[in-house]
């Protein structure tokens, strides 16, 4: 039995039992080591699997009864891409989810597919922009600020000729949050700035201080920000393909 086949077995064992299970007992089940059954346990709980264990002489493993693992057989294709996708959102708002999520594909993938998704995602590199250590806000913040939906207080840094941030030039806005831009290497929050009254995009790097003020404010019309976006070639994450918008729309 291959490991991904052994754990959703050993998952819907622990679902049907009346009482816990050792490891001992399930390593005799499924023919294999009590190392071997942790190991699964430990990857299936890194995964978000509700196994907990019982100590005593009656104790071992169980699982909430409600719980069932969704089936995933992905390809070893589809593993990879997944897996490259989810390392893009490192620098974004939802690294952890992330994080967690490619945890859960790991956790999951067919022993046969591991290794040589594995090695070719060793051959992948990406050159994100850097926040400097000292005074930029963490990406994983700004998830809070866009589930929120109220208005943030941001302190952000000027753009000096060559694209790095600008010290000198520090401003203080109130913005209203409307989404998140991925352009190039980096990230953007995109937001109605009421310094300038108009739709802006704010680099995460250069975003120095937040702070989330009590006041929700009404929805802004998500037109505003297709006829901003409408000068590129843009598209959603709910869309399957890129399509270039007319700069004349």
């Amino acid at each position: 039995m291959k490991r991904a086949e052994r754990q959703y077995a050993l998952v819907d064992l622990l679902r049907g039992a009346d009482r816990p299970w050792s490891a001992t007992r399930l390593a005799r089940e499924f023919g294999v080591s009590s190392r071997t059954i942790e190991r699964d346990v430990e990857s299936l709980q890194l995964a978000g699997v509700p196994i907990y264990a019982d100590h005593g002489v009656a104790g071992g493993y169980s699982i909430l009864r409600e719980y069932s693992l969704p089936p995933l057989n992905l390809s070893a294709a589809e593993s990879l891409a997944t897996l490259a996708g989810l390392s893009l959102l490192e620098s974004s708002p939802y690294q952890g989810a992330a994080r967690r999520a490619r945890a859960k594909i790991a956790a999951v993938m067919r022993d046969d597919h591991r290794a040589r998704v594995q090695e070719i995602l060793g051959t992948m590199h990406v050159v994100d922009a850097v926040a400097r250590a000292d005074d930029a806000v963490p990406p994983a913040m700004l998830s809070d600020v866009i589930a929120s939906r109220r208005l943030v207080r941001l302190t952000y840094l000027g753009e000096n000729d060559d694209g790095s941030p600008d010290d000198v030039t520090r401003t203080v806005r109130d913005v209203e949050t409307m989404g998140l831009l991925r352009a190039r290497d980096s990230w953007l929050l995109i937001a109605w700035c009421r310094l300038r009254n108009a739709i802006r995009g704010f680099h995460l790097e250069r975003i120095v201080d937040l702070e989330i003020l009590d006041e929700v404010p009404p929805p802004r019309d998500p037109a505003l920000v297709d006829a901003d976006l409408a000068r590129w070639p843009t598209r959603r994450l709910d869309q399957t393909r890129s399509r270039d918008r007319n700069p004349s729309s």
